[in-house]
């Protein structure tokens, strides 16, 4: 147990120090969850739980389409300023995989990118289900392997040490929704980045990039590592590429 605990505040602390800045550098989580909002969006529901809902963007949006909003973050930062903007009607720090809500007491859940931050993805699925009506829908989008391919080949010319976070396969994601009726669908995006460093930020912006096994990585990264990445990087006109690949998921709730 202490382990778990250890990790989620590891992540949660390493989101906290993102907030602040995070909606200025999180437009590709911007970008790829207006995806699953439109998925979404045309589904009869009143109350809405956006899990993992991070400074609030789409529980504005949810807001704004006249539904009662309840917002849910494991960062208490994060949950701060989604407060401050008045994106809901009710503010919850929680742990995803430990909901404190009733069951059945949900119409609709959305979880844009992060139950990628859970040990085991069946526990947060189980617990959405549960607290889901009848009837209801959970969407969820996660990252899947191949995602940050280009900086962990980069990271594997210089060392043998594990730089960037294991992410399950669209094989392993099915395995785990076996249980519910349930859609997958696949998307890739490729961004690109006028600079290594803002590359750099880009990710690190999400929070939660550089956390191994729970730990933050001791040390900040050495200028010469910093060098050999950018020569190795696969980049032309000044051009940095990255690749997210996600899984968009639905489950419905019976």
């Amino acid at each position: 147990m202490q382990t778990i605990l250890t990790k989620k505040q590891a992540i949660a602390h390493a989101f906290g120090r993102a907030a602040k800045n995070y909606d200025n550098i999180a437009l590709f989580q911007q970008q790829s969850g207006q995806y699953l909002f439109n998925c979404l969006s045309s589904i009869p529901s009143n109350i809405i739980l956006d899990v993992g809902c991070g400074t609030g963007y789409f529980s504005d949006q949810w807001r704004l389409t006249g539904k009662q909003v309840i917002a849910l973050d494991l960062s208490a930062a994060m949950l701060a300023i989604a407060q401050q903007k008045k994106v809901a009607k009710i503010y919850i720090q929680a742990d995803m995989e430990y909901l404190p809500i009733a069951d059945e007491s949900i119409d609709l859940c959305f979880s844009h990118l992060a139950i990628q931050w859970c040990s085991n993805l069946y526990t947060p699925l189980s617990e959405l289900y549960r607290i889901t009506k009848k009837g209801g829908v959970i969407g969820f989008s996660t990252l899947i392997d191949g995602s940050l391919k280009e900086l962990q080949q980069c990271w594997k010319k210089i060392d043998n040490n594990k730089h960037i976070n294991s992410f399950m396969t669209f094989q392993q994601i099915k395995q785990t929704c076996h249980s519910w009726k349930y859609s997958l669908k696949k998307q890739s995006w490729l961004l690109t980045y006028p600079s290594f460093i803002c590359l750099l930020r880009s990710i690190k912006g999400v929070g939660a990039t550089y956390l191994i096994n729970g730990r933050q990585q001791q040390g900040l990264m050495t200028k010469n590592q910093l060098e050999k990445l950018i020569d190795y990087y696969p980049h032309s006109n000044k051009q940095f590429p990255l690749t997210y690949n996600l899984v968009y998921g639905m489950l419905y709730r019976e």
